[in-house]
């Protein structure tokens, strides 16, 4: 995204691989980041940064990103993604229990985590989003109206939630979860409803 208002993560991690990675990516993706190798060195930059997302890999020396992630509960509206080479069921559900929003398997894909990412932004941190841009369209929340190459879109409501539900996802989408999220829960009339062209060379592929 060209601008969403500077959304900050700190990633925290004792590898120095997928901090490197990580930190590359999210930077090219507009991110403000920074890291940390264990958890009492990430508590120390929290006041200061105040980051919008945290990624904790579980396994850290010292304080552990179970730990961390209580711990941020407590003392910031940080939403946590955790991170795990551990595929257990009982520890996802701990993860969850201390403070996590998400939760990843390594290996993951970065696409994945940028998608789990820019989900969690705007129901956590409604107020970054009262304009956001990405060119060439520009979403308004405040007015709710959506401009494509600075033009106003004549939209309903229901058109206005299902394009800025599409752009702020960028990623492949279910048809039930589309319909499940613009026009509510049990809704399932025809499919066909949500395929839309959103302008010249923008497409929509609907799963």
């Amino acid at each position: 995204m060209d601008k969403l208002k500077g959304i900050k993560v700190l990633i925290v991690d004792d590898e120095p691989a997928i901090i490197d990675f990580l930190t590359m990516g999210l930077v090219n993706e507009g991110f403000e980041v920074m890291s940390a190798a264990d958890g009492m060195s990430a508590m120390n930059l929290v006041k200061a940064f105040q980051p919008h997302i945290a990624v904790l890999d579980v396994m850290m020396p010292g304080m552990d990103g179970l730990e961390l992630s209580r711990m941020l509960k407590k003392t910031s509206n940080t939403a946590v993604i955790m991170l795990t080479a551990k595929d257990e069921a009982e520890l996802r559900v701990k993860a969850l229990i201390e403070g996590a929003v998400d939760y990843m398997i390594k290996p993951f894909s970065f696409e994945e985590l940028l998608a789990r990412i820019y989900a969690r932004i705007p129901n956590r941190f409604p107020h970054l989003f009262d304009e956001v841009v990405l060119s060439p369209i520009r979403i308004d929340d405040r007015s709710r109206e959506i401009h494509y190459n600075e033009q106003s879109l004549k939209l309903s409501a229901t058109e206005y939630e299902l394009l800025k539900f599409l752009v702020l996802r960028r990623t492949v989408l279910s048809k039930t979860r589309i319909l499940d999220q613009v026009w509510g829960y049990g809704f399932y009339k025809e499919h066909k409803v949500i395929r839309t062209v959103l302008g010249p060379g923008y497409r929509v592929d609907v799963a």
